[in-house]
C-alpha cells in the first residue's frame, strides 16, 4: 500500500480492492485505500516525507491493525484511529484477525506545512511520532477528504484545500502567534499589495514597486510582508501564479508550453519544476486528474 513514489515499501498479504482513489491539494497528496488482508499480512514503510495514516474501517472479529517501530508498538483496535509518522521514520504494520481495512493516507512535505503556517507552526511537531491516537475533529475531516477522493464529481479545488488546511491545523495544533516579532503591514496595505500581486502574477514585479505602493523601504516592506503572510512577496506571487495556472489547465486545451509562456515561465521545464514543487505533481498529472 504505497502511492507516494518517494516511499520505500515492502508488503505481503495485502490485496488492493478496486482502483486507487487519490487527490492532490496544494502540496498534500491524499490517497484512499481499501484492501483485503491475509492472516499474515504485514508491511514495512519508510518515506523522506511525513504522513498521516487514518484507519477508516476494519472488518474482522477481535481484529487489530498493529504499527510499530524499534522500541515502540501500538494497535489500532477501532476505527477511526490514526498514526502520524515523521519523515524518515521506519514503520512496520501487521494485520491480525482482519479480513478487510479501509484507510486514508496523507503525504506532504515539511515545506508544504511550513508555507501554510509560517512562524505560527511549532516545527518540532513535525518530528514527533504519534503511533496511535484519536481525535474526533480530525476523524470528521478525514471522512470528508476520503469522500472527496472517492467522488466521481468532486467539488471545487478550494473545498479540498480547506479540509486539508483545517486537518493540518488540528494535527499540529497551530495557534495564532501571541507575540509579533516584526511589525506587520496594516490590513489596508496588505490588501492593496496582495490584490496587485494576484492581478499581475504572470508579470515581472519589482520589490521596489511593491514597497512604493505602501510608502515603505524595500527592507521594511519585505520584512513586514513576510511577518503578515508567512512568506516573502515573490513566494506569494508564485502561489498566485500556480492557482491561476490550475484554472487554465482545466478551462482550455492549451498545450503546456503555451501555458508556460502565458504564465511567464522561462520554459516548460521551469514551469513543471515550479508547479511540482508546490503541488507535488506535474502539470500534466494535475490536468489529467482534474479535467471534468
Amino acid at each position: 500500500m504505497n502511492f507516494n513514489p518517494r516511499m520505500e515499501s515492502r508488503i505481503s498479504g495485502f490485496t488492493v480492492v478496486g482502483d486507487l482513489r487519490w487527490r492532490v491539494w496544494n502540496g498534500v497528496v491524499a490517497d484512499l485505500w481499501e484492501v483485503t488482508c491475509d492472516k499474515q499480512a504485514e508491511g514495512f514503510y519508510v518515506s523522506p516525507d511525513p504522513r498521516l495514516f487514518i484507519l477508516l474501517d476494519m472488518e474482522g472479529v477481535n481484529g487489530r491493525f498493529e504499527v510499530s517501530r524499534p522500541g515502540e508498538r501500538a494497535s489500532h483496535l477501532n476505527p477511526v484511529s490514526m498514526s502520524f509518522v515523521p519523515a524518515g521514520m521506519p514503520l512496520m504494520a501487521k494485520a491480525s484477525d482482519l479480513c478487510r481495512i479501509r484507510h486514508l493516507d496523507l503525504h506532504f512535505s515539511e515545506n508544504a506545512v511550513r508555507h501554510r503556517f509560517g512562524r505560527a507552526l511549532d516545527h518540532s511537531a513535525l518530528a514527533r511520532q504519534r503511533l496511535r491516537f484519536s481525535d474526533d475533529r480530525i476523524a470528521s475531516l478525514a471522512g470528508l477528504i476520503a469522500g472527496e477522493c472517492a467522488s466521481v464529481d468532486p467539488h471545487h479545488l478550494r473545498y479540498g484545500e480547506g479540509l486539508v488546511d483545517a486537518l493540518l491545523t488540528l494535527l499540529f495544533d497551530v495557534r495564532p502567534e501571541r507575540a509579533k516579532r516584526r511589525a506587520e503591514l496594516s490590513r489596508r496595505q496588505l490588501t492593496r499589495v496582495t490584490a496587485f500581486l494576484e492581478a499581475h502574477c504572470f508579470e515581472t514585479i519589482r520589490l521596489a514597486d511593491l514597497a512604493a505602493m505602501v510608502d515603505l523601504s524595500e527592507t521594511h516592506f519585505s520584512h513586514a510582508f513576510k511577518a503578515s503572510t508567512g512568506m516573502p512577496p515573490h513566494r506569494w506571487q508564485i502561489h498566485s501564479r500556480i492557482r491561476k495556472v490550475q484554472d487554465m489547465l482545466v478551462a482550455n486545451d492549451m498545450t503546456l508550453t503555451e501555458v508556460a509562456n502565458v504564465a511567464g515561465f522561462a520554459d516548460q521545464a521551469h514551469f513543471t519544476r515550479v508547479f511540482k514543487g508546490l503541488t507535488g505533481v506535474t502539470p500534466a498529472e494535475w490536468r489529467r486528474k482534474n479535467l471534468p
